[in-house]
């Protein structure tokens, strides 16, 4: 036996042993790096996967943020109508879904907490579902002025001159003798948090002859029978933003003693993807700060009625407001 082989290695094995060493180290480096020995910093960013909910009004929203997105150069993935509150609440959750809008009163929903008086007021709401939804790397962004929630809508002869009627008005026109008839369905005169809630709040009471109820409840239904007088009908329960509003003519009144649960529309992100880009509280505000009730039920009835599509409606309002270029 070679001695020099028992205690160190030839020179020749060092030589390939230090060669293949280097080579090792290079694709290791290349790995580390990215492939094809890019840097971390040259890495493509991630693509945001922009959801909605099942609805005209999610789908346009979810349509404005993805818009917004790219035109700040942010690679979209569009995953509009994906589904129920359900559905999209567990995608976020999950990372299926990177940003969708969603509304405040829903928290209450996923936190278990319907009769906490902070949903009744749009500061202490959306502050409320922050700080529930943080531990769970979800992150509430600026919301709309507008409150998507249920509702009383009037024809414009109830209304008269008043450009913004509430339900003091209509109380006291009611208790004054004033002819009125409510469509509505039976979830909303039974339920205590609806028609009971407005009634003992305002101080008015709507007899059985006074209600028009209409099975299934859906307001596009009510809305119409409102709009055409169907039945001596003039009064119509609503989700305040319902696109069906504008086009037939009705006005909401307005919960001013925030009976009601706030629902406004808030663009909803995952904390991880708010970290690759930062940015984007600053990229939305100035929209969602312009979308208040009036503004959504034209762009929902455009939609709706219009048969548009909501990209291009939302495409076009951004245009308008000198927020997409």
């Amino acid at each position: 036996m070679n001695r020099r082989n028992k205690g160190q290695r030839p020179w020749g094995v060092l030589a390939v042993i230090a060669a293949f060493s280097t080579l090792v180290s290079l694709s290791l480096a290349g790995t580390a790096s990215g492939e094809g020995g890019a840097t971390r910093a040259e890495r493509p960013p991630p693509i945001v996967k922009v959801g909605s909910k099942s609805d005209t009004e999610g789908a346009l929203l979810g349509s404005m943020i993805g818009l917004i997105l790219e035109r700040a150069g942010i690679p979209v993935q569009y995953r509009l109508y994906f589904g129920p509150t359900p559905a999209v609440r567990q995608a976020i959750t999950v990372g299926d879904l990177d940003i969708y809008p969603e509304y405040t009163g829903n928290a209450a929903l996923f936190f278990n907490l319907p009769d906490d008086p902070a949903w009744r007021d749009p500061g202490r709401a959306i502050a409320k579902a922050r700080a529930l939804d943080a531990p769970n790397g979800i992150v509430w962004l600026t919301p709309a002025p507008a409150n998507n929630t249920w509702a009383v809508a009037v024809r414009q002869e109830v209304a008269g001159s008043n450009k913004s009627p509430t339900l003091d008005d209509f109380a006291r026109w009611v208790s004054g003798g004033g002819r009125v008839r409510l469509a509505a369905s039976p979830e909303f005169v039974s339920s205590p948090a609806a028609l009971p809630a407005f009634q003992k709040a305002y101080g008015f009471t709507l007899s059985s002859k006074q209600i028009l109820l209409v099975s299934g409840g859906d307001t596009a239904d009510t809305i119409k029978a409102a709009a055409v007088g169907k039945y001596g009908v003039n009064a119509a329960m609503v989700y305040a933003t319902d696109g069906a509003i504008a086009a037939a003519g009705l006005k909401v009144l307005r919960d001013t003693k925030g009976v009601q649960p706030v629902y406004q529309p808030t663009p909803v992100v995952r904390a991880a993807v708010l970290e690759a880009y930062p940015d984007l509280p600053k990229m939305l505000a100035p929209t969602f700060e312009t979308l208040t009730v009036e503004t959504l039920q034209e762009l929902n009835a455009r939609v709706q009625f219009a048969n548009e599509d909501p990209r291009s409606v939302a495409a076009d309002y951004l245009r308008r407001r000198r927020l997409l270029r």
